[in-house]
């Protein structure tokens, strides 16, 4: 009988005892809350995309077939089952090979944690685990938004009416989860083997070509470097570097010798006096026009219309 007293006695003592439990806050790698697209893409085997870039992370994975892909001044060849990310702000661009119709997912999103460190500048091979979450990022997405995700002109993705519970908190946690997966396995391609100088040649002549048609475009505007950056989505560096590959000057220079050809043509075939040219082509003064007349033709414009008007 004390026997038991002494034992009710001891778990009542035991049960009125104050537990100082601590909560253990999880840590997490990759914390993702927006996403901006998520696609799937079957292109015809001469596809050509001209590119962009933007804010927001994005990668792009070769379901089949084998695609060029352009990263800032980088050139790349991905063939099946590899996946390139495309960090915030880096242009980017890509074709097809011209013999096989590849097959891409395409996934943006934004996430600022700072082990997506670990993607730049790098190619991944992927496996079967990481082609199965992202068939599960596909499969929730088609469920959650009604807008075609074979679209590449897509901007925003359109909610369904009704979706199953829980669809679009599955798609974060699949691409938070094929992140760490990528991570875990670490299988990156040795840069130097995926390479591809065609593609980076051809790139930066597509670039350079819009570039021109651009400021042939605007050539009674005042263009800036800078209006020239945002329309080919690049930054200043990759730009003037880009640009003077090809054309051998650089772009203000370009654009201000095509204003002096369209000068020379004006002073041919128009009766235009030098204030209308010069405020015409888009110069702050006729003085400053005047003087770049001649830095770039050995002659003033005075000079130049009479050598036309004596050689008619």
């Amino acid at each position: 009988m004390e026997d038991k007293n002494f034992g009710y006695e001891l778990i009542i003592l035991n049960s009125g005892d104050i537990m100082n439990y601590m909560k253990t806050a999880l840590t997490e790698e990759f914390t993702i809350k927006d996403i901006v697209t998520v696609h799937y893409f079957e292109f015809a085997r001469d596809y050509i995309y001209e590119g962009e870039s933007h804010d927001f992370w994005e990668f792009v994975y070769v379901d089949k077939g084998e695609v060029e892909i352009m990263a800032d001044t980088e050139g790349y060849k991905l063939k099946q089952g590899e996946v390139i990310f495309h960090k915030p702000n880096e242009f980017h661009n890509l074709w097809a090979n011209g013999r096989t119709a590849p097959n891409l997912m395409v996934i943006s999103f934004y996430c600022t944690s700072p082990s997506m460190s670990f993607f730049e500048n790098k190619l991944l091979s992927i496996g079967d685990s990481e082609r199965q979450l992202l068939a599960k990022i596909m499969k929730e997405a088609e469920n959650s938004f009604s807008s075609p995700l074979n679209i590449s002109t897509l901007e925003k993705l359109e909610r369904q009416e009704s979706s199953p519970f829980g669809s679009e908190q599955l798609i974060k946690l699949y691409l938070e989860m094929f992140l760490i997966h990528l991570v875990r396995k670490d299988s990156s391609i040795t840069k130097e083997i995926r390479l591809s100088s065609a593609a980076k040649e051809r790139t930066e002549e597509n670039i350079t070509n819009r570039i021109i048609n651009y400021l042939q475009s605007n050539i009674y505007d005042r263009i800036t470097f800078e209006d020239v950056c945002r329309f080919a989505n690049m930054s200043r560096t990759n730009l003037k570097i880009t640009f003077k590959n090809r054309a051998g000057t650089g772009v203000i220079e370009y654009y201000k010798q095509l204003k002096i050809e369209e000068a020379k043509r004006i002073m041919r075939e128009e009766e235009l006096n030098f204030t209308e040219l010069s405020e015409k082509l888009g110069y702050s003064s006729v003085h400053y026009f005047s003087k770049h007349f001649k830095k770039s033709t050995g002659m003033t414009p005075s000079e130049y219309i009479c050598s036309v008007k004596s050689i008619c």
